[in-house]
C-alpha cells in the first residue's frame, strides 16, 4: 500500500523543497501554487512523473503511485472549484469535501463556471492539437 513512513532525511528534504508547505511522516502537504501549477502542467500534456521530477521531487522517496495519486485528486478540485477550490484546498480534517453551507454567491458561481469554461477549452484545444498531431503522422506514413 501507499503507507509509505518518511525518515528523518526524507522529512528534511522534503521540507527544503519550496512546493511542499508541511511534512509529517506519513503525509505531504503540498504548496498551493504548486498543485494549481501541476494540473495546468498535467493538463498541457506534462506526465505526472514528469511534473513531480522538474519540481524537484524524489520519486523514489515520495514514491511512483504518488504523483498520479495527486493529480488525479487536484484535477478534481480544479474541475469543481476552479483555481480557488486548488489554491484555498484546505486538508481533509474538519472539512468533508462540502462547502459550508453550499452559500456560493452569484458571484463565486459564476467564476467558477468561468474557470471551468476556461479549463474545458484548454483540454479541448489540447485534444484538437494531439488530434491533428495523429493526423499528420498517419499521413507520413503513405
Amino acid at each position: 500500500g501507499s503507507s509509505k513512513i518518511f525518515s528523518e532525511h526524507e522529512i528534511k528534504q522534503l521540507e527544503s523543497n519550496p512546493n511542499v508547505q508541511h511534512v509529517t511522516d506519513k503525509s505531504i502537504t503540498y504548496a498551493p501554487a504548486f498543485k494549481l501549477a501541476a494540473v495546468q502542467a498535467y493538463l498541457s500534456g506534462q506526465t505526472p512523473m514528469e511534473i513531480f521530477r522538474s519540481a524537484g521531487f524524489d520519486v523514489d522517496v515520495i514514491g511512483h503511485e504518488k504523483p498520479k495519486h495527486c493529480l488525479k485528486r487536484w484535477r478534481n478540485t480544479y474541475t469543481a472549484h476552479g483555481e480557488t477550490g486548488l489554491l484555498e484546498e484546505q486538508r481533509g480534517k474538519g472539512s468533508t469535501g462540502r462547502p459550508s453551507g453550499e452559500k456560493l454567491s452569484t458571484e463565486e458561481k459564476l467564476k467558477r463556471a468561468e474557470a471551468r469554461i476556461k479549463l474545458l477549452e484548454v483540454e479541448n484545444d489540447f485534444l484538437k492539437k494531439l488530434d491533428a498531431l495523429e493526423k499528420q503522422k498517419m499521413q507520413r506514413k503513405h
